[in-house]
This record gives C-alpha cells, structure tokens and sequence, in this order.
C-alpha cells in the first residue's frame, strides 16, 4: 500500500491518448439510425449507491442512443429476469460482496450475475461490480491489508495487449482507486492489470470484464463520495480528513480528462467486439 503521501500526491504525467481510433456508435451511417432503434440491445446496471452511477460509460450509452434499464438495489428495487438483457453493467458502492448478513439483496445479485455469466451474456463490472463477478465465479473476496485511495497508476499485464478491449489501453495510465475490499483471480479468468497494492485490478472472463479501478468518475461525483460515512472513513484513514477530499479532487481533476476518454474507449470496445452494439 502506498504511503499516504503518495495517495494524494501530484502524478507527474498523465494519460497518453488511445492508439486505435474511436468506435463509431453502430448508427453512424445514414438511414441506419431507426434500424438500430429498433434492434437496440437491452442492458441492464445494477446500481449500489446513488451516487455511483455508470458516469461515463452511461455518456456513452447516451451517445449510442441506449436507454439502460438500471436496478437501484440499496433502495429495496427488485431484480429482473437477467435472460431479458443483452448485458449487465455493475457499478460499485460501500458495502462488501460478502455482506448478506447486512444486505440480503447481496445473495440473489451474486446468483443473477453467475447465472448470466456463465450463460455467456456480456457483463461490465467496476469497483464492487468487479469483486461481485469474482465471488458470483467462485474466488474469495476479502479486506485487503489498507484501503487503497487517491489517483494512482495502473499496470497492465501482458496478456492485455492481446485483449479485444484492453488491447489499445497505455501499458502504465493513472486512475481512480477508492476501495478496502480485492478478490482472487477466479478460475478461468485472464489477468488484465494490477497495481503497486493490490495485484488484481482487472480481470476478464469471457465476455464478462472486472475493472476495480475508476474510469469512469467525475470530480463532481467524487465530490459525493467525500459524503457517504464509509468512503469518507476509508480516505480519513489516509489523509487528514480536512484536506482529503480536496486534494483528491485536485488530483482527479488533472487527470480526469484523458481517463474519461479512456474510459469511453474501453467501453465502446466491450460494446461493439462483445456486447455487438
């Protein structure tokens, strides 16, 4: 685990642009749009807390013109048939994949997305969505040794460069990490990055992806996070508490730019070479 200092520190170089071209929406070409209104893929999000929502992988649902169907499962919303839905997105949010006893909802989340997995349907899992999808294939998800916060790089693995989604991604791009919980690689799944604390930062298993990291967060949505008792906890654990969400929000901010653009290219690729958008 990095020193505190090293959560919040300035990082010296930023995220280089992606090496493949943007993915044009699959109604780019004229006269196709009300094709592909018609034949629009249902996908679902699973969504933990209110202020963790997709981010920028909902702006470029939005740019596709997908509607998504999202559940809000804190709230008590009851979960749908996942055969219905052409992929499944899950977000993150403070409480443990392990945490049935607090959250019963946990266990029939854990079942649908194992369910659906296996079945081969395209899955997009971040943060707790990412250790949701380990556990739903059977790897144990645990309390890491430190929470591990702030804008931080990630290291792709070798067998990245020859993945259809992470193929184009820089080997080494700063992202944002705010979590305590990791998982074990599950069974069958391939590696796709780490980081300097913790070694699974990404995973994918077929056509389902794990990402553990935050593409995809605004500095105005962390500014929600610095709110929700948990996080706050997390980054006090750090950092003073009366400079942190500052300093992190800085931090995000330098960055934050190139990640959402990265963030939509990872995405767009999941969307067109699996999901078939």
């Amino acid at each position: 685990m990095p020193s505190a200092a090293g959560v919040v520190a300035t990082l010296g170089w930023a995220l280089g642009p992606s090496s493949s071209t943007r993915l044009p929406r699959a109604d780019s070409a004229p006269g196709r749009a009300a094709s592909f209104a018609a034949h629009m893929s249902r996908i679902l999000v699973l969504q933990h807390i209110g202020c963790e929502p997709p981010g920028a992988y909902g702006d470029e649902l939005d740019e596709r013109g997908i509607s998504p169907e999202i559940v809000h499962l804190d709230a008590g919303e009851e979960l749908p048939d996942w055969a219905l839905f052409d992929a499944i997105i899950a977000m993150g949010g403070p409480m443990g994949a392990y945490e049935e006893a607090i959250h019963p909802w946990l266990a029939a989340e854990k079942q649908l997305i194992a369910e659906a997995v296996r079945a081969g349907t395209p899955f997009w899992g971040v943060c707790l969505g990412a250790q949701l999808l380990a556990a739903s294939l059977g790897a144990p998800v645990l309390r890491g040794p430190l929470p591990e916060v702030g804008v931080l790089p990630v290291e792709l693995t070798a067998a990245a460069a020859g993945d259809p989604v992470f193929a184009p991604a820089p080997a080494s791009f700063p992202a944002l990490h705010w979590h305590g919980d990791t998982y074990e690689l599950p069974a069958g799944a391939v590696q796709l990055a780490r980081s300097h604390a913790y070694e699974q930062q990404a995973f994918a298993y077929g056509g389902a992806y794990a990402l553990q990291f935050h593409l995809e967060a605004s500095t105005a949505l962390v500014a929600d996070w610095g709110r929700v008792p948990a996080y706050a906890a997390a980054l006090a654990a750090l950092v003073p508490a009366e400079q942190s969400i500052g300093a992190l929000i800085e931090r995000l901010g330098a960055v934050e730019s190139a990640a959402t653009a990265l963030a939509r290219e990872l995405f767009a690729r999941w969307l067109v070479h699996v999901v078939g958008v």
